[in-house]
């Protein structure tokens, strides 16, 4: 390990439940916070929040917003412009929606889905990587999940009734090696979502097959349908299991989200806010946006006295090129946009 990666570890990356690197932290100064907004998701629609992006200027315009509201990061999922209910399948989209991000948000991480949305193939998941995303979600467990989604009335564009969801995306070990290989050979850094305990069985798979490079970028994902309950406890129990060298991201559901990602900032992790994974600001009181998500968890970290990292600071806690990617618009997407 270099001198300058062991000036970044004894900085930016310790054991999150050890007691006395804590209070040694708390004396010190926490690394800086890296906020993540995840925008839109791939499920729900403005059917269940008027706010949440679905088309690619959509989107653009709301990371914009997030983006100077403080967020370093983005976690997006391309819609399908023929039907903006369903994901993208194809790569096409996805380098319309990363141009565009970029085109307003000149550093921010791109960091896209590979987990997609109901009913994809597995490579369909996968085509998010082709249009060269910075970093890439990479399920570690089987997704089984039941939820019924609002109906979705016109004047919104593609109505729809209302619907019940059951299904299991089946995430095996091989799945996930031939995902992370993929990461690998673009030089896409994998953020590991881990749901429960057991995943970090998989983070040290992948870590014993060369797929992993430090810092390992680990979200833990609380409130799905088969992951840990979104409590304390649970959280604690995920980070136990994370192997050394390990730059924590923590999630949560719903209602969950305010409380673990203060716990998570408080504690020196990292945080993920959004409309994806939250359509509510307070209690029976809507969101207006991701970037009022963003600005509340800015003046949080304000009050922990927890700096808030720049894009560029985080690319370096996270080990990722100083020079943000650059997607130039290529003719057989202008083409497509034309269909």
């Amino acid at each position: 390990m270099s001198e300058k990666e062991n000036q970044q570890s004894s900085q930016d990356i310790f054991r999150y439940t050890d007691s006395f690197e804590f209070m040694e932290k708390v004396r010190v100064g926490m690394p800086p916070l890296i906020i993540c907004v995840a925008c839109n998701g791939g499920i729900q629609g403005k059917e269940a929040n008027e706010f949440i992006p679905e088309t690619a200027d959509e989107i653009a315009e709301s990371v914009q917003g997030a983006y100077e509201a403080g967020a370093s990061m983005v976690h997006v999922h391309a819609r399908d412009p023929q039907d903006t209910t369903k994901c993208a399948r194809d790569s096409a989209p996805w380098r319309d929606v990363l141009h565009k991000i970029r085109k307003l948000c000149p550093d921010i991480i791109i960091n896209a889905t590979t987990g997609g949305g109901p009913g994809m193939t597995m490579d369909e998941r996968l085509s998010s990587l082709e249009a060269g995303p910075e970093v890439a979600s990479l399920n570690l467990a089987p997704d089984m999940s039941k939820f019924h989604l609002k109906e979705r009335r016109a004047p919104l564009p593609n109505p729809r009734p209302a619907l019940d969801i059951d299904e299991c995306i089946p995430y095996t070990y091989g799945q996930i090696h031939h995902f992370a290989t993929e990461m690998k050979q673009r030089g896409v850094k994998p953020e590991l979502e881990a749901y429960h305990p057991g995943c970090g069985w998989v983070v040290r798979y992948l870590i014993e097959n060369g797929l992993l490079q430090k810092p390992y970028w680990i979200q833990t994902v609380m409130g799905t349908q088969t992951g840990s309950f979104p409590t304390v406890e649970n959280v604690l129990q995920i980070l136990k299991e994370f192997p050394e060298g390990a730059l924590w991201l923590c999630s949560a559901i719903g209602p969950y989200q305010l409380p673990l990602t203060t716990l998570a900032t408080l504690m020196g992790g990292h945080v993920r806010v959004g409309l994806e994974d939250n359509v509510y600001y307070a209690r029976g009181r809507k969101a207006k946006s991701n970037a009022e998500l963003v600005g509340r968890t800015v003046r949080i970290a304000n009050e922990l006295n927890r700096p808030v990292a720049t894009p560029a600071q985080a690319r370096e806690i996270l080990g990722l090129s100083s020079k943000p990617s650059s997607y130039e618009t290529p003719q057989a997407l202008n083409d497509y946009a034309k269909v």
